[in-house]
């Protein structure tokens, strides 16, 4: 009998370690991919000696391998994403993924001296980790910075959405959208015209 019991304790504490090894080591993964993706994004997209055309270029590669983009796009086209045409739901891909290029790229332009420390990743659900960040800035106070990340099908980790002073990217963007689509009754094309005008402009 008390064999047993020894047996049993032996095998508990076992599986306990290992479980919080195993984790651990899932905490860490999160938590090097996004410092690696952060020193790799300062040093080719803020590079200060490159054209915005290269900037751009440089910073597509970093999202589009970094980022769900098609997870994101669905949950910010919510309800619409169902709704929509196979082309539709690619045509927004390729606009949104214009828009963060286009967007960020430039804002990489002042992230000279800039840096980014991971303080620590916690596990949310079967694959998805929140790492704790924050951008340290020359004679400024650092921003606290939050990425939520998953374990892709592809067995890589992806980015879904970055958390700043506790307001969401993703659900942000989600209401802008809802509002546009508002704006123009619902129509998703209508929707598409305006971000390829927009992605347009800032290209000029």
């Amino acid at each position: 009998m008390v064999q047993r019991i020894l047996v049993s304790t032996l095998v508990a504490l076992f599986v306990l370690f290992g479980t919080t090894a195993a984790r651990a080591a899932d905490d860490q993964t999160a938590q090097t991919f996004i410092q690696g993706l952060a020193q790799n994004a300062i040093a080719t997209v803020a590079a200060q000696n490159v054209s915005d055309t290269d900037r751009n270029e440089r910073f597509r590669k970093i999202f589009v391998s970094a980022f769900d983009i098609p997870e994101i796009g669905k949950f910010v086209l919510s309800r619409h994403w169902r709704a929509v045409t196979p082309a539709q739901q690619a045509a927004f891909l390729k606009e949104f993924e214009d828009t963060q290029v286009l967007m960020w790229s430039r804002r990489f332009k002042d992230y000279n001296g800039v840096s980014l420390e991971t303080l620590g990743a916690n596990k949310e659900g079967e694959a998805t980790w929140l790492v704790d960040s924050q951008i340290i800035r020359p004679q400024a106070p650092p921003i606290s910075v939050q990425w939520r990340v998953h374990g892709a099908a592809d067995g890589s980790m992806r980015v879904i959405d970055i958390i700043s002073s506790g307001i969401s990217m993703v659900l942000t963007y989600r209401d802008d959208y809802a509002s546009a689509l508002k704006l123009n009754g619902g129509n998703v094309d209508a929707l598409l015209a305006v971000m390829r005008a927009k992605n347009e402009r800032r290209v000029l």
